[in-house]
């Protein structure tokens, strides 16, 4: 089970320390990388270790959640063995470093499919894990621990732990959605879901307002897969605009194959001038206009419903040298409407237009892991190119104000987050802190909770 990275961050063989950059490229750390192959590299790569190690697969965090300053990156990308697979279950057992896409590969031909995929297959099994990642059918599937059927945990003392829901039930929670510094997942088990198809029955609504989008999910909610695309960019009349997404796995038996290797690739390092509220306001008006109609219906193939920036290598570019600043909240029913609305207001009023803005809703079927970040209400996902004078603050008023409303920031998506936001997001930190393995941490954890290795 091999396959061409459409995306890794730095040569894993390359000389140490080397520079490691999240999908974000922001910041970029120097780093130790060791490249792990085999489930018995752990322990001799951490032997004698006094500044700190931290494994990690392709890099796709935002932010700093899978880096560390001047530490040891573990990358976990060349262990990706199939070990066991039941076809009469769906259990497949995998190690930790296999991507969502290579099991893809090997599922898809076999009537199978990914429980939960975030907006990427270039994802490792433990790095979905360790993130506790949700996708457009969170509303019924919930997060992807809750398809997780048992790992093995490897502390850097030694001593190992077969977590599931019934063993060791405080490891299984904490470890899900644990930030990858619990301990080392050598190899997880993940219940997939069947399907006959690759083709999914899509349907696209246009919208306008967050009350049409509220109106549109409410009466998709036997719908399993659902999304948003949203113009944060417009005011008035054209205010919250977007082109509500939802499918269904088709019905309809069809031929089940891998899905070709990715040809395209962003070839350069755009301009820090080519985002702007210009630009991005033009493109906004050409997507939302692209659907003619106010409802399309089409059946589709599931590599562009669910991965439509897959397609393209190294999209990150497009921000140009500087990088990208994700934000992504999730804020409670209570106060999700209003909240949404004044964000949305926020992003607007500051000139500074996010290239690529998704809307959804997150269900209420609760999570399995302790640091898990979804919660019943509303999600809304925003990227901004970094213009340090500007993105930082813009940055800083959202992540005050998704506090105000009750809601919370997604620490893989995050690289600006304080600790007093952190800390006010997830008051559970210290109760997870009992967990953390003694060797293990990122630059986010030191960042957020002032926690540094003293080893």
């Amino acid at each position: 089970m091999t396959m061409p990275e459409p995306h890794h961050p730095k040569d894993a063989n390359a000389p140490s320390p080397a520079p490691f950059e999240s999908w974000g490229r922001y910041p970029s750390y120097d780093a130790k990388i060791t490249p792990l192959h085999w489930q018995t590299d752990y322990q001799p790569a951490i032997a004698g270790l006094h500044n700190g190690a931290l494994p990690v697969g392709m890099g796709r965090s935002y932010g700093d959640s899978c880096l560390l300053k001047d530490g040891n990156l573990l990358v976990t990308t060349g262990m990706n063995r199939l070990l066991a697979f039941d076809p009469e279950t769906g259990l497949l057992t995998a190690e930790a470093g296999i991507t969502l896409a290579q099991i893809l590969d090997f599922a898809v031909p076999r009537g199978f499919f990914l429980p939960v995929t975030p907006g990427t297959k270039y994802v490792t099994l433990g790095g979905a894990i360790a993130n506790d990642i949700h996708g457009k059918n969170h509303h019924v599937a919930g997060t992807f621990g809750c398809h997780i059927a048992q790992f093995e945990l490897v502390r850097s003392d030694g001593t190992r732990r077969l977590c599931s829901p019934t063993e060791n039930p405080d490891w299984f929670a904490a470890t899900i959605g644990g930030l990858g510094i619990t301990g080392f997942i050598p190899w997880a088990t993940l219940r997939l879901r069947p399907i006959v198809s690759r083709k999914i029955e899509y349907e696209g609504i246009q919208f306008h307002g967050i009350d049409e989008f509220l109106d549109l999910t409410t009466q998709s909610q036997n719908i399993e897969y659902t999304v948003s695309w949203v113009d944060c960019a417009s005011t008035g009349k054209n205010f919250a605009r977007g082109i509500f997404m939802q499918g269904d796995h088709s019905s309809r038996p069809d031929i089940l194959k891998p899905s070709p290797a990715p040809k395209l690739v962003f070839p350069f390092e755009a301009p820090g001038y080519a985002l702007n509220h210009a630009t991005v306001s033009l493109f906004n008006t050409l997507y939302f206009h692209k659907q003619i109609h106010k409802r399309v219906v089409a059946l589709q193939d599931y590599e562009p419903f669910f991965y439509p920036l897959d397609k393209v290598l190294h999209w990150n570019r497009l921000y140009g040298k500087s990088g990208l600043l994700q934000f992504q909240y999730s804020i409670p029913w209570e106060h999700a409407r209003e909240g949404t609305i004044a964000i949305l207001h926020e992003v607007a009023k500051s000139g500074i237009a996010s290239f690529l803005a998704v809307l959804k809703v997150f269900g209420d079927i609760p999570s399995p892991g302790l640091m898990s970040f979804p919660k019943p209400g509303i999600t809304l996902a925003l990227d901004f190119p970094i213009k340090p004078d500007k993105s930082f603050p813009l940055f800083q008023r959202l992540a005050d104000m998704t506090r105000e409303f009750g809601g919370r920031l997604y620490p893989a998506k995050d690289a600006a987050m304080t600790a007093s936001q952190f800390q006010t997001f997830y008051p559970q930190w210290q109760q997870f802190a009992r967990y953390k393995d003694p060797l293990l941490t990122s630059s986010f954890w030191e960042r957020v909770t002032g926690d540094k290795l003293n080893l």
